[in-house]
């Protein structure tokens, strides 16, 4: 916002609140009310608001609450942000981004918020609890480039989100058992850099995907599919699959831990393939 005084954000409560959970906190104060703009509870306006204004040159940053409020407004991102300018003669790419690690959050931010192209910007409400170095000046992280964040030599585990924070996890005592764990990052969902996958399959032949979705129609399903496709000849074992269990995610705190992913069940899972 700083370098760019097109760049303005939107959103409920982001003013002298700043957001639910605080991501805009002094953003008020230092840009003012015509840049940190309050909206009405209502996600297909903030939608539809931020699409008119980016094409008319600005570059909002629309944030709403909750990834299932999104919802509200898929008309105003479906059938028009992620197709404008398809229907007026130009190329489109509709990056979809989940970073894991406070590096890529603020470098993939920046690369969303510079290119032309509408981006759906995933923050995962429990890695705002996460902490890592960060640096203080301007960088960016390319969009659609996956990065691996453990080298490892007998399994690859592949990630994104909170999953990728798991998979580590499950790495770490993975490694005081004797396994070497690789684990990949995809940070983009969509384009999906299958590459750094690739390459590390290549050398475990072995794979586990971690997603915090559910099991049947995701991102892992792609995954798997394109190891099948193009990794064939490498595969020792069948591609595993750790995914929250497919029901609505209870509010019961000892519930919630057993639907979703954990340590644990990717270790077996590990395990198993081996």
């Amino acid at each position: 916002m700083r370098r760019d005084e097109n760049v303005f954000i939107m959103g409920e409560e982001v003013g002298v609140w700043g957001g639910t959970y605080a991501v805009t906190r002094g953003f008020h104060d230092e840009f003012g009310a015509r840049r940190v703009r309050d909206t009405p509870i209502s996600e297909m306006v903030i939608g539809g608001a931020a699409t008119g204004a980016a094409m008319n040159g600005l570059r909002p940053v629309a944030e709403f609450m909750t990834i299932n409020f999104a919802f509200l407004a898929l008309d105003a991102m479906v059938n028009h942000a992620a197709k404008v300018h398809y229907m007026f003669g130009g190329q489109i790419k509709a990056p979809v981004v989940s970073p894991a690690t406070p590096y890529d959050a603020k470098g993939m931010m920046k690369a969303a918020i510079r290119i032309d192209d509408p981006v759906l910007f995933i923050e995962h409400a429990t890695l705002y609890q996460v902490r890592g170095e960060v640096p203080e000046g301007d960088y960016v992280v390319p969009l659609g480039v996956s990065d691996v964040k453990r080298e490892g030599t007998d399994v690859t585990l592949v990630g994104y989100a909170q999953g990728l924070q798991v998979a580590l996890e499950a790495a770490a005592q993975l490694a005081r058992e004797g396994i070497s764990a690789e684990v990949v990052d995809l940070r983009s969902l969509r384009p999906l850099d299958m590459e750094p996958v690739l390459k590390s399959f290549q050398k475990t032949f072995k794979a586990v995907i971690v997603e915090e979705g559910y099991r049947s129609y995701g991102i892992g399903s792609e995954v798997v599919a394109r190891l099948q496709e193009e990794g064939f000849d490498y595969m020792d074992a069948p591609v595993k699959r750790v995914a929250q269990f497919e029901v609505p995610l209870p509010y019961s705190a000892d519930l919630e831990q057993a639907a979703l992913i954990n340590k644990d069940r990717i270790i077996t899972a590990v395990k198993e393939i081996l």
